[in-house]
């Protein structure tokens, strides 16, 4: 092409830049042949990553600087401080509770949960959409409440803005919802990934959040993978890399079995921890504010007043950057202290207790917050508490290094418990901290508190397992459908093919009476259009038309088709959007070349057999199971022979007086005022219409409809 008019250097310029383009599409395209149907999921996933990790990076920096202007100037939360009444401590949670009720009542009114519950809910009965306004509304009040001293945690709400973006990003391209479930718990994995600076724990926690018990959403796990590598790596691009959320635990280390003793012992005081968490936010949230009847920013309000009295008596509940397990991890917090370690045991156990009041009263009363945070900062707490128990019971017989890990391990415990997530509490704790070397006591410590706290747990939008999710309830199905490619059910030997220059008359001769065919309009074997029957009615009440009128002049050109490398469970969304029984099956979208039809009434046949196939696969394998296949085929029985009779249909022994003789020589009806429909034959198969000659035996039943007459066959002995 020449492009006359303009410099060189712009035409260049321009050559440029269509060659780029075209690579680029190429590319693109080369990219969808080979990844198939990974393309659109992991390159969605990968800018779902992106975004969460700059609205993880946004958050994290509004927070630190907004402690520090607000409650970071009256408080310190690495003192052992007890009983400091200050007035800013008293009110500012409070005015942080009362601004996020307001902006939450003003932006978002419908917004409820907290973070992980709100996400959970979408991915089971949303059909994954969760609206981004509301999270990104609680993600901002969050920066508020934590700001002002408030007892929350940001993890929560970025956990729900990142899977709002991913969902986002699914409704803009229009994905299935099947495929925007996937998105929505990536961004989740990317938002965690992100703030608390876990990749793999991140994942692993956003696929294992979904269940209460040890259940994963294994179709999500890579591009949870891929979002958390992105989001975590744009956040620690913005915000510096090297830092752990417990400095020097990198250095700890699981040196002897014996230490495996305290271990035991900090598993079930983490799980038991846990509950009283749950009993705590369920207190508040359930109990305290629907009794109050208040509205959210006052009861808001109120809860950060509660938090505010507490932390006048516990300054140690304000700190939401876990300075105060830090300060008791390397011995800050007791350095110039004389007192002896039952003052510590005192100290860490009102700090458990009044933390977990404190966000119960701060995210329970409806302020935006998340309870990750304090879940994680508790297990610290737990932590240093058992070290202390220790000290105080054997004094100088236990290893400063052994109290040190108590505290990051106790983290794991109680981040397990509270969310049901052991796998991916181990995993978390590890990365935040650096703790490689305690990867055996987290292991027993998570399984032990998960097994003690499981049954309660501060997510109640989790279901026990994948199976129990309405989401699954049709996977069988599903991955049959994916795992089958259109080509396999093609009709390529098509009977309604016409070409481009057929009459209208020769199409109308080719319709059999009682049928409904679709027309496909071939030319030198590319597909031009199609014709349906309404397509030939618009002229067939006029008989000239029918000589003059061409295919080409009433077919339809702009026709949904399909590739042969599309999987059934696609073509049967198309199938649903375009509401058509038949769909074109073409070589590609480029050239159309014509390859056959793939029709609605095929598939269903190969879901009906594959549906019959499970079926005898699960009687071969369950027996147990075989008496409810029997109710089964009963009721399919009914509906087919007696659909008004089915309430007079009984499944009866039979009678002595019948026993040796056939349903012809019974005669049922007059002697017993039943009508045989089938007999259950001894190996549960049926047969069904009965052999009236057959003799019946004692091992026989028989499915009967009684006379609207009294039957006596109940009054007759029946055989054993």
């Amino acid at each position: 092409m020449v492009i006359r008019g303009i410099s060189p250097e712009r035409r260049g310029a321009l050559v440029g830049f269509r060659r780029a383009r075209f690579q680029i599409a190429e590319g693109a395209a080369w990219l969808r042949r080979y990844l198939g149907p990974w393309a659109r999921p992991m390159a969605l996933a990968a800018v779902t990553g992106l975004v969460a990790g700059l609205a993880a990076a946004a958050m994290e920096w509004g927070i630190e600087e907004g402690f520090e202007l607000l409650a970071g100037r009256f408080v310190q939360a690495d003192r052992p401080e007890l009983f400091q009444f200050r007035w800013p401590v008293l009110l500012l949670p409070a005015a942080g509770g009362l601004a996020s009720g307001l902006m939450i009542m003003l932006l978002s009114p419908k917004a409820i949960g907290h973070g992980t519950s709100t996400l959970t809910r979408a991915f089971h009965h949303g059909h994954g959409a969760m609206p981004l306004q509301p999270a990104a509304t609680a993600a901002g009040g969050a920066v508020l409440v934590i700001a002002s001293g408030g007892s929350a945690g940001p993890e929560g709400p970025i956990a729900a803005l990142g899977a709002a973006v991913g969902s986002s990003f699914g409704r803009l391209f229009r994905v299935t919802p099947r495929e925007r479930r996937v998105l929505l718990v990536a961004g989740c994995a990317a938002g965690v990934g992100a703030i608390f600076r876990c990749p793999l724990g991140g994942a692993l926690f956003a696929v294992s959040i979904l269940y209460s018990e040890p259940d994963y959403e294994t179709e999500a796990i890579i591009p949870s993978f891929v979002a958390s590598v992105i989001g975590y790596s744009t956040f620690m691009a913005l915000m510096g890399y090297g830092h752990y959320l417990l400095s020097d635990a990198n250095k700890l280390r699981f040196s002897s079995p014996l230490e495996l003793v305290p271990y035991a012992v900090l598993g079930p005081l983490c799980g038991a921890v846990s509950i009283l968490f749950c009993l705590c936010f369920d207190l508040v949230e359930r109990r305290i504010v629907p009794m109050l009847g208040a509205r959210r920013w006052l009861s808001a309000a109120l809860g950060g007043l509660a938090t505010g009295t507490l932390a006048c008596l516990v300054p140690a509940v304000m700190d939401s950057r876990y300075q105060f397990v830090q300060a008791a991890m390397d011995g800050r917090l007791f350095s110039g202290q004389a007192a002896g370690w039952g003052h510590w045991v005192l100290l860490f156990g009102l700090v458990v207790v009044a933390k977990c009041l404190a966000t119960a009263c701060t995210v329970g009363s409806g302020a935006a917050g998340g309870i990750l945070g304090p879940s994680v900062f508790l297990g610290g707490a737990v932590g240093a508490l058992l070290g202390a128990i220790c000290e105080a019971l054997w004094p100088g017989t236990f290893p400063e290094p052994l109290r040190q890990a108590l505290i990051p391990v106790g983290m794991g415990g109680v981040l397990a418990a509270s969310m049901r997530v052991p796998l991916a509490a181990i995993i978390m704790v590890t990365e935040m901290t650096g703790s490689y070397g305690l990867i055996v006591p987290l292991m027993v410590v998570c399984v032990t508190s998960y097994i003690v706290g499981r049954r309660w747990g501060l997510n109640p939008e989790q279901v026990p397992t994948a199976a129990e999710s309405p989401v699954h309830a049709a996977d069988a199905i599903v991955h049959f459908l994916e795992s089958w490619c259109v080509r396999d059910f093609t009709e390529r030997d098509w009977p309604y093919v016409v070409r481009s220059n057929t009459s209208l008359g020769e199409i109308v001769q080719r319709v059999e009476p009682g049928t409904q065919p679709t027309f496909a309009v071939v030319e030198d074997g590319s597909l031009c259009g199609v014709i349906s029957l309404p397509d030939l009615q618009r002229y067939l009440d006029d008989g000239q038309l029918a000589r003059i009128v061409l295919a080409v002049d009433i077919m339809t050109e702009d026709v949904t088709t399909v590739v042969p490398d599309d999987d059934l469970y696609h073509a049967l969304e198309l199938f649903r959007l375009e509401n058509h029984n038949v769909l074109p099956v073409v070589s590609d979208k480029t050239t159309r070349r014509w390859l056959g039809m793939l029709t609605r009434r095929r598939i269903f046949e190969a879901i009906s057999e594959r549906v019959e196939r499970a079926r005898r696969l699960v009687l071969e394998e369950f027996e147990g199971l075989v008496p409810i296949d029997q109710e089964a085929q009963l009721d399919t029985l009914l509906r087919a022979v007696a659909p008004r009779a089915a309430a007079r249909v009984e499944r009866l022994m039979v009678p002595l007086a019948a026993l040796g003789q056939s349903l012809r020589e019974s005669d049922f009806r007059n002697r017993f005022g039943v009508n045989v429909i089938a007999i259950e034959l001894p190996d549960g198969t049926w047969e069904c219409p009965p052999d009236l000659d057959r003799p019946l035996e004692a091992t026989y039943r028989l499915i009967v409809i009684s006379d609207a007459r009294p039957s006596p066959i109940a009054k007759r002995p029946a055989a054993t």
